[in-house]
C-alpha cells in the first residue's frame, strides 16, 4: 500500500499496468529512477514507494501542467526529486550526454487521461473543442495548422502512417475541398467531415471512424515516433549495468520500434553463420525480461477501458 500522501486521488490519470511496471523495472531504495513521461505521476508515485523515502527521481515531462502533481508527490515521497520539462526525446539524450546514470527507466507512451479529459486540449473526438493536440501548449504546430494548411498529399501521408487509416486518401480529399471555404477550428468539424469522407458501413465498424486520423495528427503535432527512436538509445546509455528499462505503448507504430530496438539491442554476434569463428565482437547489450509484451489484465481492462490497449516490453542492461 502506498503512503497516502503518494496515493492518486479519484481525478488523476489512473496508471496502466501498475503492478506490472513495478514488477519489472523491480526498484530497491538508494536507486536512481527515471520517469520520462510523469503526467499525473501514477507511476512515478509506486515507483517512489519502493525507493522507500532513499534514492533519487527524474521526472521528465513536455507538458507544464504537470508540475502540481510532481511538487504533492515531491512533498510526500522523502526523495531527492527533480522535474525537467522538455521532449523525452530532447531531455534523455542530453542527460546521457551530461553523465547521468539511472537504474530503472519508465516510458508511458501515448496521451494521458489528464490530457484526453480536458476538453481545451483539443486531444479528444468524443469532445467539440478547439482543434490542438499539443502536450507543449507553448510549440508553434498544432492540430489546426496541419489540418488547415499541410498539403493534400501530405495529409494522405500522415493518416496512412501514424493512424493505418483506410481511407486515408478520401478523408484528405474531404479536409481539402472543406478548408478552402471555411478553416478547420474545432474537433467536431474535423470529426463530421471524417465521417462524410467514409463509406456508410465503415462508420460503425471498430471504434470510433476519427480515432485512426486523430490518433495519426496527435503523433505529428508532437513528433512522437521521432522523440521515442531518439530516446530509446539514450536511455540505454544512461542505464548502469543491471539496470531496467519499461516502456509502455499503446499502438502497433510505437511497439514495432521499441521491439525492434529491444531485438537489435540483444543480438550477439552479427557475423555471417558460415563464419566458422566470430570476428565482429559484438556483445548482447540488453535481455529481454518477457518475451512477449504484457497485457493488462481483464480486471484491469474492465476498470479502465483505457488500458485495453497497452502492452508493455521491459529489459535488463548487460552487466
Amino acid at each position: 500500500m502506498l503512503p497516502n500522501v503518494l496515493q492518486p486521488s479519484a481525478t488523476d490519470h489512473v496508471p496502466v499496468l501498475a503492478d506490472e511496471v513495478r514488477e519489472s523495472l523491480a526498484v530497491r531504495p538508494g536507486d536512481t529512477v527515471v520517469d520520462a513521461t510523469f503526467g499525473a505521476g501514477g507511476h512515478a508515485a509506486v515507483l517512489a514507494a519502493d525507493l522507500r523515502g532513499r534514492g533519487k527521481l527524474i521526472a521528465i515531462d513536455r507538458d507544464p501542467t504537470v508540475r502540481t502533481y510532481f511538487e504533492r508527490l515531491e512533498r510526500g515521497s522523502g526523495l531527492q526529486a527533480r522535474l525537467l520539462r522538455g521532449d523525452f526525446g530532447v531531455v534523455l539524450p542530453q542527460l546521457a550526454e551530461n553523465g547521468v546514470q539511472a537504474d530503472a527507466i519508465l516510458l508511458d507512451l501515448g496521451v494521458s487521461s489528464m490530457q484526453l479529459d480536458r476538453p481545451e486540449r483539443g486531444f479528444s473526438y468524443a469532445t467539440d473543442a478547439p482543434l490542438d493536440m499539443r502536450m507543449d501548449s507553448s510549440q508553434d504546430v498544432d492540430a489546426r495548422a496541419i489540418v488547415n494548411e499541410w498539403p493534400e498529399k501530405e495529409l494522405v501521408t500522415i493518416f496512412r502512417r501514424y493512424g493505418e487509416e483506410r481511407y486515408a486518401r478520401q478523408i484528405a480529399k474531404a479536409i481539402a475541398r472543406r478548408r478552402r471555404d471555411q478553416p478547420f477550428e474545432r474537433t467536431g468539424e474535423l470529426v463530421d467531415t471524417i465521417k462524410s469522407a467514409i463509406p456508410a458501413p465503415a462508420r460503425f465498424g471498430e471504434g470510433h471512424p476519427a480515432k485512426r486520423v486523430f490518433q495519426a495528427l496527435r503523433i505529428a503535432v508532437n513528433d512522437e515516433l521521432r522523440s521515442l527512436e531518439v530516446a530509446l538509445p539514450a536511455a540505454l546509455e544512461m542505464l548502469r549495468p543491471g539496470g531496467r528499462l519499461a516502456v509502455i505503448s499503446f499502438h502497433s507504430l510505437e511497439d514495432r520500434i521499441v521491439k525492434q530496438f529491444l531485438r537489435e539491442r540483444e543480438r550477439g554476434c552479427t557475423c555471417p553463420p558460415d563464419f566458422p569463428v566470430c570476428v565482429c565482437g559484438h556483445e548482447p547489450e540488453l535481455r529481454a525480461i518477457q518475451r512477449r509484451p504484457v497485457r493488462p489484465s481483464e480486471a484491469e481492462v474492465a476498470a479502465n477501458p483505457r488500458a485495453a490497449s497497452a502492452r508493455l516490453r521491459a529489459a535488463v542492461k548487460a552487466e
